[in-house]
């Protein structure tokens, strides 16, 4: 951990400061911390980060259009070693302290962490995440996002998009730089995605994530799967289309789970 991430950042008084920020932060609980890695470990990242098609999963549907890789035996060494460094007692630790949330945790399967890439006209659309670990049963608590897009114009898009709690107003946009970090609650408002990218030829929007979380708390939400909600500018078609996709996806899964089926 101590040769990948940039751990002067994280001394007794910056870490108040953190918590301080975070939990006053809106629309909901978030902090943005910047060089969260060496600089030469960032760069290296960029230079190495996978193609991709060596990602195991694609999505391209209604609501996104991005790949997603937890296959980490198939990227350069260096990206199991930034997944360690995000999962180490030593870190969580530092997560719980800046969030406030004791006792966090992650896992090493890809609902605990992985890489997301997009190239032009990736979008993933506002939503909410799942809320138990479908395997473990376990509670999702927080996201953390690590942004590895080098020289990125505003012009390509690509913020993430923190939105309020009844989806009618987006409060905050979070560019996506180079050796960013986001942190952020996740939970039953923390609604968030980006809008479709316009990049050029051989450029994508790179990021790792880890997610964090507890035991599962008595006052958890029902199990629900990522939830995808419309714009106020979306089509009347989308508006239309998503919440009869995500309901009858949500019911089929819940249905399923109590049958002891589950589905990463």
């Amino acid at each position: 951990m101590n040769h990948l991430l940039n751990l002067n950042l994280f001394d007794e008084a910056s870490l108040t400061q953190m918590s301080k920020e975070f939990n006053e932060a809106k629309p909901y609980k978030h902090l943005i911390i910047d060089n969260i890695l060496l600089l030469e470990i960032a760069e290296e990242v960029f230079v190495s980060f996978p193609k991709e098609e060596v990602f195991n999963k694609r999505y391209k549907g209604v609501n996104e259009f991005k790949a997603e890789g937890s296959n980490f035996e198939d990227f350069p060494e260096l990206f199991s070693k930034i997944r360690e460094a995000f999962h180490t007692k030593e870190w969580c630790e530092i997560m719980s302290k800046i969030t406030g949330i004791p006792a966090l945790f992650s896992v090493p399967d890809a609902l605990g962490g992985g890489l997301h890439q997009g190239g032009n006209g990736s979008f993933l659309d506002i939503h909410i995440d799942f809320n138990i670990h479908a395997d473990r049963g376990i509670h999702r608590r927080v996201n953390l996002l690590v942004f590895f897009n080098k020289d990125w114009k505003e012009a390509y898009g690509g913020h993430t998009e923190l939105w309020n709690a009844d989806m009618t107003n987006l409060d905050k946009k979070v560019f996506p730089s180079f050796n960013r970090c986001l942190i952020f609650e996740t939970n039953e408002i923390s609604y968030h995605g980006y809008a479709a990218i316009k990049v050029p030829e051989g450029v994508t929007r790179k990021s790792f994530y880890a997610y964090y979380y507890t035991a599962l708390r008595e006052d958890a939400a029902k199990y629900h799967d990522t939830v995808f909600k419309a714009r106020p500018t979306d089509s009347p078609l989308k508006k239309a289309m998503t919440p009869l996709k995500e309901g009858a996806k949500n019911f089929i899964k819940r249905q399923l789970r109590n049958l002891g089926i589950t589905f990463k």
